[in-house]
C-alpha cells in the first residue's frame, strides 16, 4: 500500500504532532538540500510521518510507540528498507510476540504480494522463531493469486531447503502443472525437489513418462521440454541419447505432422549428438542431413525470428562433422 490509500484511513487517522504522547518529539525533516531538481510531492501525512520517523531514528528509540510509527510508516511506504529493518530491531529489543509479527506480515504481503522487503522480513522472523510451520500455506495462497510469483517461489524453496519441507512438494508441483500445464515456475519447482532426493534411475525413468504423458497433452510448451532436457541430462552419461523410447516418442509426435519448434530443437540436439558420437561414417552423413533439414526448417518456418541462430548452428555442425572426417 502507498501513499495513494490515504483517503482509506484519514477520518480515522490522528497526525503525531496532536498526539500528546509525541509531544517530546521533535519531527525531522527530510533534507533535499536547497535546490532538489526534482521535489517529490509528499502528502502532508507522508511527510510528517517520515519526519517523526527520522527523529526516532536519530535519536535510536526503540520503544511501543516506535513499533507503531513503523506500522504507519510502512503502510505508506511498505519498500522502504531502513523501516522494515529498524522495525526488526525494534522487535528484538522489545521481545515482541513473533508471532504476532507473523500475523501483521501476513496481512502486508496479501497487499504487496511482490516486494522484496516484506518477503526479506518475513524470513527474518521465521529465522528468529526457528518455525516455518506456516510458510507453505502462506506461499500457496500467494500462489493461488499468481502462480509465477518469483518472491513467494523463492520464500517457498528457502523454508523447504531451510526446514526440510520436501514431503508432499512433489504433488503440489503436480496439481500446479495440472491446473496450468505451462506454468514452467511449478515446472521449475519440481525439478528444485528431485535434485534433493536425488535422480537415481527409477526417478528419471518415471519423470520421462511424466513429461511425455504431458508433452501428449500440450506438444507446443517450451516448459515440459525443457523439464524433459533437465531430466535426461541427470543420467550417468548425461546425453540425451541415451533413452531410445524418448527418441522414438519425439520422432513419433514429428511423423504425426506436429511442428512444435520445441519438439524440433530437442531433435536437432539429439540428432546433432549423435552424428558426433558415431564413427560409421553413413550413420554421420545421415544424422547430419537431419539436423541440416530441421535447422533449414526452423530458420525459414518453425522459428524466423531465430534464423541466423539456426543457420550457426548447422553451421557449426558442418565444421565439426568436416573436422572429424579429415
Amino acid at each position: 500500500m502507498s501513499d495513494s490509500s490515504d483517503d482509506e484511513w484519514s477520518e480515522s487517522f490522528v497526525p503525531y504532532s496532536q498526539r500528546n504522547e509525541w509531544k517530546d518529539i521533535t519531527p525531522l525533516p527530510q533534507d533535499d538540500g536547497l535546490h532538489p531538481v526534482v521535489a517529490i510531492a509528499y502528502s502532508a501525512k507522508f511527510r510528517e510521518i517520515f519526519d517523526y520517523f527520522r527523529a526516532i531514528l536519530a535519536r535510536k528509540e526503540k520503544s511501543a510507540r516506535a513499533l507503531e510509527l513503523t506500522t504507519d510508516a510502512l503502510r505508506l511506504n511498505p519498500a522502504n528498507y531502513t523501516v522494515w529493518q529498524y522495525r526488526r530491531d525494534i522487535l528484538r529489543e522489545l521481545g515482541s510476540d513473533l508471532n504476532e509479527e507473523l500475523s501483521y506480515i501476513e496481512e502486508v504481503i496479501t497487499e504487496n504480494a511482490k516486494n522484496y522487503q516484506v518477503w526479506h522480513h518475513r524470513r527474518v522472523i521465521v529465522e528468529m522463531l526457528n518455525d516455518a510451520s506456516k510458510e507453505l500455506e502462506l506461499t500457496e495462497m500467494a500462489l493461488g493469486t499468481d502462480a509465477k510469483n518469483y518472491h513467494a517461489w523463492q520464500h517457498r524453496q528457502w523454508a523447504i531447503r531451510t526446514f526440510n519441507l520436501y514431503d508432499g512438494e512433489l504433488a503440489f508441483t503436480d496439481r500446479l502443472i495440472s491446473e496450468d500445464i505451462r506454468n514452467n515456475s511449478a515446472w521449475n519447482q519440481r525439478f528444485f525437489v528431485l535434485k534433493h532426493f536425488g535422480f537415481t534411475p527409477e526417478v528419471i525413468q518415471r519423470e520421462l513418462e511424466y513429461t511425455m504423458n504431458r508433452i501428449r497433452i500440450v506438444k507446443n510448451n517450451e516448459s515440459s521440454w525443457n523439464y524433459l532436457k533437465g531430466i535426461l541430462r541427470q543420467s550417468e552419461s548425461g546425453s540425451l541419447s541415451q533413452f531410445p523410447h524418448v527418441i522414438a516418442f519425439c520422432e513419433e509426435l514429428y511423423n504425426n505432422n506436429s511442428r512444435s519448434p520445441y519438439l524440433i530443437a530437442f531433435l536437432i540436439d539429439v540428432y546433432s549428438e549423435q552424428c558426433l558420437a558415431t564413427s560409421d561414417g553413413g550413420e554421420r552423413e545421415t544424422l547430419s542431413r537431419k539436423v541440416y533439414t530441421l535447422c533449414d526448417d526452423m530458420s525459414k518456418k518453425h522459428d524466423i525470428i531465430r534464423r541466423k541462430y539456426w543457420q550457426y548452428v548447422a553451421d557449426q555442425l558442418k565444421s565439426k562433422v568436416g573436422s572429424k572426417q579429415l
